[in-house]
């Protein structure tokens, strides 16, 4: 791979979300960087007081970054060299797709983590149904919370692609100052990795809720990445993948991040509280959530074994008790470690 470049380059992020919001302040202190959403008065208001304050108080957006929240205007704002990202979760993503269906686009990149409700479908393969086999699309993912990131403190990403040609060309733009991006061209593995540790850190929240120890942490954690990999194998990753960044690193930082929204969706589980109020108090999108609906189903159409996963979905839809559901894993038949 080439030395990273030190052109200026656009970029134009589509979802001002908490992270799309951090990926803009980040990359606005080297790039032409555009941040859109889809609601005018809130794209407004953030124009006006330079931060997003719903998503991502306390930070203030560099003086060069545009915000809009015209379609048409991001859009143009990037050109082939250019990158596109779409900072939507993927509840959002194929509706923002149908938006950019049938417009010239240059280099489309994901940030979402998780598979789409119902069809269960990975990101890349909304992107490809809905815009077409021939788009050049990537995923940038990795261990990253949005308020370390917009801090400006280190983070290391992966950027997944079938093409090295576009790997190449997200590491050169993205690659620099705090931010490390390595590239991968497993873009199912990388993908599976972000999608399920999200479950797995509700499984943890749980734990820790309870009071059950950092043994009990370190079990679920250990135990919840051979999960990620029997899915991810399932579904044509590679087992090297789940060792990196978007695998075990993924999973260690939000099985144990205090800023984890998902590990907080067990913490409170193992309250007592109802996922409702759970949501509400979190005021954000925890992907892990829809996400142990779509993984349980993809599992079980698979014959893939998921234990921990199975567990925490029952206690998020099947009314399970969230200590019935620890006693249950534990009483679980013996087996060897590696099978």
């Amino acid at each position: 791979m080439s030395s990273v470049s030190k052109t200026r380059r656009h970029v134009s992020i589509l979802g001002a979300g908490a992270w799309g919001t951090a990926v803009a302040i980040a990359l606005a202190e080297r790039h032409a960087v555009l941040l859109w959403g889809r609601n005018p008065a809130a794209m407004a208001q953030m124009a006006r007081t330079r931060s997003n304050a719903h998503y991502l108080p306390d930070f203030a957006f560099p003086p060069a970054l545009q915000i809009s929240s015209d379609l048409d205007a991001a859009l143009a704002h990037v050109g082939p060299e250019d990158l596109l990202i779409l900072a939507n979760p993927v509840a959002g993503l194929r509706p923002l797709l149908e938006q950019l269906k049938g417009r010239a686009l240059p280099n489309v990149v994901w940030l979402c983590k998780g598979f789409e409700n119902g069809s269960s479908l990975l990101p890349h393969q909304v992107v490809r149904e809905v815009l077409g086999p021939d788009v050049a699309g990537a995923a940038l993912s990795g261990p990253s919370f949005a308020q370390e990131v917009a801090r400006g403190m280190p983070c290391a990403l992966t950027v997944a692609s079938s093409s090295a040609a576009l790997c190449e060309r997200v590491v050169n733009i993205v690659h620099g100052g705090h931010i490390r991006v390595y590239s991968c061209p497993d873009l199912i593995g990388v993908e599976v990795g972000g999608a399920v540790k999200n479950v797995l850190a509700i499984a943890t929240g749980v734990a820790d809720g309870l009071g059950l120890g950092l043994n009990a942490r370190a079990a679920l954690i250990t135990r919840g990445l051979a999960e990620i990999t029997r899915l991810g194998l399932a579904l044509g990753g590679q087992a090297a993948t789940f060792m990196g960044l978007t695998g075990m690193g993924d999973l260690i930082l939000t099985c144990t991040g205090d800023l984890s929204r998902n590990r907080r969706v067990g913490l409170g589980l193992a309250q007592g509280k109802n996922l409702d109020t759970i949501v509400a108090e979190l005021g954000h999108v925890a992907e892990g959530v829809p996400c142990a609906r779509a993984v349980r189903a993809l599992a079980a159409r698979l014959g893939v074994d998921m234990p921990i996963t199975n567990a925490v979905a029952g206690v998020l839809f099947d009314g399970d008790n969230a200590r019935e559901m620890v006693g249950r894993l534990l009483a679980r038949d013996p087996r060897g470690e590696l099978a």
